[in-house]
């Protein structure tokens, strides 16, 4: 079908496959020619022919698209552009690249499908082995009684039963509010002349305490009062007033 496709350009004129065989025998240099060209030109042919022919539309993509490919081998210098298609007649050598090319596309296509049926089986779980007998559902005349009535009243009555409540005397509450710390930094920052270091505001504090302390800082940052810096990492936390 590619043969009607007519080409007329800088460095040839003819049909498609005529340059097709000219490159791979590489009497018509690749690098001159213009694949944007070509692909124009057969945009126009189809135009022309007013319905699209699949197959031949799929054949002029795949061989565009292994031209595209030698074409960028050729300008990458040390490259091998054909390796052992130089070796086939013409023809040979464009059917070899366009069955590659139609492999590969098959194998993308496999390999897209899968992993879409992987996508869709994520939020799947279901079981492939059937219920074990014991399971199935069966007539009632025929079904057994497991428990005791009393059994069961017994088991409704223990879910019924309000539970103790929980004991949390073990928990202690913290010892200080943000508003104490804050208070502390505040007289701390007068007494300093608007400086001090944070390990002398929380000087034999608990953990918690050390926490609160924090809080209040970062409340008191938030509220424009005060600022805080420090050199290097782990290193001692200077808090200045802000004017």
């Amino acid at each position: 079908m590619l043969h009607k496709l007519e080409l007329d350009l800088d460095v040839f004129a003819g049909p498609f496959d005529l340059m097709l065989s000219l490159v791979l025998r590489e009497e018509l240099d690749l690098l001159e020619v213009e694949l944007a060209d070509i692909v124009l030109a057969y945009v126009e042919h189809l135009e022309g022919q007013g319905q699209l022919d699949l197959e031949a539309a799929t054949e002029f993509l795949v061989l565009i698209a292994a031209l595209l490919e030698l074409k960028s081998r050729l300008m990458l210098p040390g490259e091998e552009p054909l390796d052992e298609l130089d070796e086939l007649a013409p023809a040979e050598a464009a059917e070899e690249l366009l069955e590659r090319l139609l492999q590969y596309a098959r194998f993308r296509g496999a390999g897209g499908w899968l992993a879409g049926r992987h996508g869709e089986g994520q939020s799947l779980l279901y079981r492939s082995a059937p219920l074990p007998a014991a399971l199935r559902q069966v007539p009632l005349e025929h079904a057994q009684r497991a428990y005791d009535a009393e059994v069961l009243g017994r088991a409704l009555g223990g879910l019924l039963r309000t539970p103790p409540p929980i004991d949390l005397r073990h928990m202690a509450g913290p010892r200080v509010s943000v508003a104490e710390r804050l208070a502390h930094l505040r007289d701390l920052l007068r007494r300093g002349r608007g400086r001090v270091s944070f390990d002398a505001a929380v000087a034999g504090a608990d953990r918690a305490t050390v926490a609160i302390t924090l809080f209040a800082l970062l409340d008191l940052y938030k509220r424009g009062e005060a600022a805080w810096q420090q050199d290097e990492p782990f290193g001692e936390i200077t808090v200045a007033a802000l004017p």
